[in-house]
């Protein structure tokens, strides 16, 4: 008898415990702590960061209003006072690329821990939470592992060891860390739509001597993506992601492949553009920027992006659904009030070819 299941088994994000790509502080005191993400933190500014902590402030009237929120450039500081929800957090946290955690009062997923003579017993009563420790930070070059650390892991003295002023390596190992969960990108070409102009499927189109969908879903597989046609309709091919969120357009596409995998970016590509070649594909590709929410292209007569020629992060998933809980479907909405790298291009090379006549005069152009 097959077991009955009450929730669809839908592919989860990979995150840590409170968001995509953490790391716990701890074995020193809460000053340090905060120290050292600041001083790490300069020297990895071009990626999005944040540092989660408690409120360390006491005896504190409530406030009038719930939380206060403060708008400022650069990276973010959330301190709370509230009970933590690891749900919340995750949706907080979903745009930043690394998150620093105050160790003392949260457990991350990651570990670095910092040997400071004075919180022997604090680290010892936070031994279980030390799972997964990627290196260790010395307060002064003498300092020395205590003997239960040695005792519970005997590998520790075969990790990585800082002296806590040296912040290049320490920025570094970091970066290393970040590195290795940037996402891999997967194609899309979109074949779904209804060409009500051009009265025909504009997918099936032969500019090249093949379809145009073959020829997109080529174009992408030359770059090593593995590369889906995003349809419509309901379908078993392995190749093929059906849409799950029906009549939003090109919308529900990118939606439907974040469904099918939300760890990877989408390289999504329409097939009414003829004229974008490998090397516009190779550009994208070169100047991708997984801290943004997405890389796009631009004309540069043009006053807006390209949806439809676009990698969408895994960070731009969450974006797009609370644009479709506000009752918004169009991709280019989504790309104009978000944070993006923008790559221009001539014009020229982005023309929608959306009528019989204007594929005619393509196919002589393209001919001559």
């Amino acid at each position: 008898m097959a077991k009955h299941t009450k929730h669809s088994n839908l592919e989860k994000r990979n995150n840590d415990n409170f968001a995509p790509n953490e790391i716990a502080i701890l074995g020193t005191n809460c000053g340090v702590i905060s120290d050292l993400v600041h001083k790490v933190s300069k020297k990895l500014s071009n990626y999005k960061l944040a540092y989660f902590d408690a409120s360390h402030a006491k005896d504190v009237e409530q406030n009038s209003l719930s939380e206060y929120v403060f708008h400022h450039e650069g990276n973010v500081q959330i301190t709370t006072s509230g009970n933590v929800n690891k749900f919340q957090q995750r949706l907080d946290f979903a745009q930043f690329d690394f998150v620093f955690i105050n160790g003392n009062h949260y457990q991350g997923a990651k570990q670095i821990l910092v040997l400071d003579e004075a919180k022997e017993a604090s680290v010892l009563k936070r031994l279980e939470q030390l799972e997964n420790i990627q290196f260790v930070v010395k307060l002064k070059s003498e300092s020395e592992y205590f003997d239960f650390l040695e005792e519970k892991y005997p590998q520790i003295k075969n990790l990585n060891c800082y002296i806590i002023d040296e912040i290049d390596l320490i920025a570094n190992h970091i970066n290393n860390l970040i590195q290795e969960k940037i996402s891999h990108v997967k194609g899309l070409v979109l074949v779904g739509g209804k060409s009500t102009r051009m009265g025909t499927d504009k997918s099936e189109l032969n500019y090249f001597g093949k379809s145009q969908k073959k020829y997109a879903k080529i174009l992408l597989e030359n770059q090593n993506l593995e590369t889906f046609y995003s349809v419509r309709n309901q379908s078993d091919n392995s190749f093929e992601i059906s849409d799950k969120f029906y009549n939003l357009g090109p919308f529900g596409g990118i939606c439907s492949a974040f469904q099918k995998d939300p760890n990877s970016a989408w390289f999504v590509l329409a097939t009414d553009v003829p004229f974008v070649n490998e090397e516009i594909i190779q550009l994208l590709l070169k100047h991708r920027n997984p801290s943004k929410m997405a890389t796009t292209i631009k004309g540069k007569g043009k006053d807006f992006p390209e949806p439809l020629i676009t990698i969408y992060e895994p960070k731009a998933y969450p974006i797009l659904l609370q644009y479709l809980a506000q009752g918004y479907s169009c991709p280019r909405k989504v790309l104009i009030n978000s944070d993006v790298e923008i790559v221009e291009i001539d014009d020229d090379f982005i023309r929608n070819i959306n009528t019989p006549e204007e594929f005619e005069v393509v196919k002589k152009e393209i001919g001559n």
